[in-house]
C-alpha cells in the first residue's frame, strides 16, 4: 500500500487530494482517460467512462498502462472488479473494424464471431448490413458508414473505422516553414499563437520566420496517422496552425467550417501568412459572401440556416470532392452538421478544439462522426514550455443588497439566474477592477446584454454583441490590438475563435449556466503569450449564496482538470477607484 494521492473506488470515481505532492503528476496521468466531476478545494472527484477509454484506445493507450496509473498512484488497494472492467471495456474498442474488401466495398469484420452475431440481431442496426461473406465478415452498405458506427457505439461495440478514405481534388498546399523550431520557446523572440518564435520580428511582420511548434507538429502526425479525429489545443495554442499542417499534408481541395465570419476572416489571413494559398485560392462561405474555392471556409450558421423547413446550403458539404474538412471548435458543432457528416465518413475529417466537453452530451457523436481524439495537450504542459500565458483566476464574490436578496428569494426558479448574475454590485465591482488595471488591455464578458450596456456606459468602452455588425466587429477587434482601444465589453459572441493576443485582463460577469465549454473558453481570450512576459488575469465575479455561485463551481470544473486554481476574494477586499 502507498501514500499516493488517489482513492480509486468501484464505481468507477476517482479522489484525488489536490494538496499531495504527487497530485500534479497523478492529474495529469488519469486525464488521459478520466473526467473530472466535481472540483472543490482539497478533493477533486474523476468519473472513468467507457468513452473516456475508448478515447484513449483509439489514442494509443493500452489497458495495461491505464491500469498501471491506477495502481502506482492509488493510496488503497484498487477494487479488483474495476481493474476487470476497464481492461474489458477497453477491449472492446477494435473488435468490430470497418475495412475495405476489394470485391464486395465497405465490410464490418471481427474475429469474435458472437460479437459479430450479436450486432446483426440488435433490431436498429441490422439494416445498415449486408449479407454475411463468411463467419467473420459482413457487407455494410456504403453509406451507412456513419450510421453504423453511432448506432455501434451506443451498444457498446465502438467500431475502429480502417475503410479508408478518398483522395479528394488534389491542390497544392504547402507551409511556409523557413526556419527549424527551437528546443525551448526561451530560445526565440516574440509569440503570436502560431509558430514557434524564431526571430526579434513578430512572425506576421513580412519576411520573419516561424515554424510549428513541436506539439503542433506532433498533433498533426498523429492525426495524418489516424485518418481522422480530433485534436485537442488550449485556446492560444495555435489550433489555426495544426489545421494548416493537415491541409499541407493533404494538398487536397479542403472545406474548414467555423463558428462566425470574424473566425472565418482570422482563418484565412492565417493561411495566406502560413502557407502557399493566394487569396484567389480561398473562398469565404458566410452570410454576407458565397464564395466556393479550392480551399471554402463556411460558417455553422449559414450551413445550418433554415429555409421552408430544408437546409439549402448544407449540401456545400458534399457538392465538392473534398479531400478534407475541418471543423474549428468541434465542441460546438450544431446537429444539421452532424447529420450531413454521417455521410461523409469517405473524407478526411479533423476536429479542433480546446475541449472535448459539450453541454449537450454528444460527446459519443463527435467520437464516432468525426472520429476519436488523436492529441492532447495539457493546459499546463504547454504553460509550463512558455507557448501559452500563465494565468490566475480569481472568484470574487458579492453579496446581494437587501433588496436584491429578497426579489432573487421571492422570483420564480426561470428567473433567479438573471436577477443575480446581473447584479448591480457587479457593476460597481467592474468598475473598481478596471481602475486597478488601467492601462491594460481589459475585457468585460458577459450574458446578459442590459448588463453590457451598462457596465460599457460606465466604464467608457464600447459594447460587442450579437447586433454588432461583422465590420464594426472588426473594426473595435483590431482597435483593441492596436492598443488604440484599452477596453472592450462583449458578449458570448466573443467566446470562439476571436484573436486578441495583448488582452491581459478578462472580467466575467454572467454566462451560460453551468457551461464548463465557455469557461475554458473565455479564459482562452488572455492565453496568447504577452510581449513582455506578464500573467493573465482572469476575474469571474459571483452572487454569494445564489444559483450564481452553484453555477459557478460547475463551470469552473473543466480548468480545474487542465491544473487552474480559482482564488476566492471578497468584493470588499478590492480597492475603490
Amino acid at each position: 500500500m502507498s501514500d499516493g494521492p488517489l482513492i480509486v473506488q468501484s464505481d468507477k470515481t476517482i479522489l484525488l487530494e489536490v494538496d499531495h505532492p504527487q497530485s500534479t503528476e497523478a492529474r495529469h496521468a488519469i486525464a488521459a482517460f478520466a473526467e473530472l466531476e466535481r472540483a472543490p478545494e482539497h478533493v477533486h472527484t474523476y468519473r472513468i467512462t467507457p468513452l473516456g477509454l475508448w478515447n484513449a484506445r483509439a489514442a494509443g493507450l493500452d489497458a495495461e498502462q491505464v491500469l498501471n496509473t491506477l495502481l502506482t498512484y492509488s493510496r488503497f488497494p484498487v477494487p479488483h472488479a474495476l481493474l476487470i472492467d476497464v481492461e474489458e471495456t477497453m477491449s472492446r474498442y477494435g473488435r468490430l473494424r470497418l475495412e475495405k474488401d476489394p470485391v464486395h466495398g465497405l465490410v464490418l469484420r471481427s474475429e469474435d464471431f458472437p460479437v459479430l452475431e450479436e450486432v446483426h440481431r440488435a433490431k436498429k442496426i441490422a439494416p445498415m448490413l449486408g449479407p454475411r461473406i463468411d463467419p467473420q465478415t459482413t457487407v455494410v452498405h456504403s453509406s451507412q458508414r456513419g450510421a453504423l458506427k453511432q448506432a455501434l457505439l451506443k451498444i457498446g461495440w465502438p467500431a475502429e473505422d480502417r475503410a479508408g478514405y478518398v483522395d479528394g481534388t488534389p491542390h497544392p498546399i504547402a507551409l511556409t516553414e523557413t526556419v527549424a523550431a527551437p528546443s525551448t520557446p526561451a530560445e526565440g523572440g516574440t509569440h503570436d499563437g502560431g509558430g514557434s518564435p524564431a526571430s526579434s520580428a513578430s512572425p506576421s511582420a513580412g519576411g520573419a520566420g516561424w515554424s510549428l511548434r513541436p506539439y503542433q507538429r506532433v498533433a498533426a502526425e498523429n492525426f495524418w496517422a489516424g485518418g481522422s479525429g480530433v485534436v485537442v489545443l488550449p485556446c492560444g495554442a495555435g489550433k489555426t496552425l495544426v489545421g494548416a499542417a493537415a491541409m499541407a499534408q493533404s494538398s487536397t481541395t479542403t472545406l474548414i467550417l467555423v463558428t462566425n465570419t470574424v473566425s472565418a476572416r482570422q482563418w484565412r489571413d492565417e493561411l495566406l501568412k502560413r502557407t502557399t494559398l493566394t487569396e484567389e485560392e480561398i473562398g469565404e462561405y458566410s452570410g454576407a459572401v458565397k464564395e466556393v474555392r479550392p480551399v471554402t471556409i463556411a460558417t455553422y450558421q449559414v450551413l445550418t440556416s433554415k429555409r421552408g423547413g430544408l437546409y439549402p446550403h448544407l449540401e456545400l458539404l458534399d457538392a465538392n470532392d473534398w479531400g478534407l474538412i475541418v471543423y474549428d471548435e468541434v465542441h460546438l458543432l450544431p446537429a444539421p452538421i452532424f447529420r450531413m457528416t454521417a455521410d461523409l465518413q469517405a473524407r478526411r475529417r479533423l476536429g479542433l478544439t480546446a475541449t472535448l466537453v459539450r453541454e449537450d452530451g454528444r460527446e459519443g457523436e463527435v467520437f464516432s462522426l468525426i472520429g476519436p481524439k488523436r492529441y492532447d495537450a495539457p493546459w499546463k504542459d504547454i504553460e509550463a514550455q512558455g507557448y501559452i500565458a500563465p494565468a490566475d483566476c480569481v472568484e470574487v464574490r458579492v453579496d446581494l443588497p437587501r433588496e436584491e436578496r429578497m426579489a432573487y428569494a421571492m422570483a420564480e426558479e426561470a428567473d433567479k439566474y438573471r436577477l443575480c448574475a446581473a447584479s448591480e454590485t457587479k457593476t460597481d465591482v467592474v468598475e473598481r477592477l478596471v481602475a486597478r488595471h488601467a492601462g491594460e488591455q481589459l475585457l468585460v464578458i458577459g450574458q446578459f446584454l442590459d448588463q453590457l450596456a451598462e457596465i460599457g456606459e460606465r466604464i467608457g468602452a464600447p459594447v460587442i454583441t450579437g447586433s454588432t455588425s461583422v465590420k464594426e466587429r472588426q473594426r473595435l477587434f483590431d482597435a483593441f490590438r492596436a492598443g488604440q482601444e484599452h477596453r472592450l465589453v462583449v458578449s458570448k459572441v466573443a467566446n470562439f475563435s476571436i484573436d486578441l493576443p495583448e488582452a491581459s485582463v478578462a472580467i466575467q460577469v454572467s454566462g451560460s449556466f453551468g457551461s464548463r465549454q465557455e469557461e475554458a473558453q473565455r479564459l482562452g481570450r488572455l492565453l496568447r503569450p504577452k510581449a513582455d512576459g506578464r500573467a493573465a488575469r482572469f476575474y469571474a465575479l459571483v452572487a454569494r449564496d445564489t444559483l450564481d455561485q452553484d453555477f459557478a463551481a460547475k463551470r469552473q470544473r473543466f480548468l480545474a482538470e487542465q491544473g487552474y486554481a480559482y482564488r476566492i476574494l471578497d468584493a470588499g477586499e478590492i480597492p475603490g477607484s
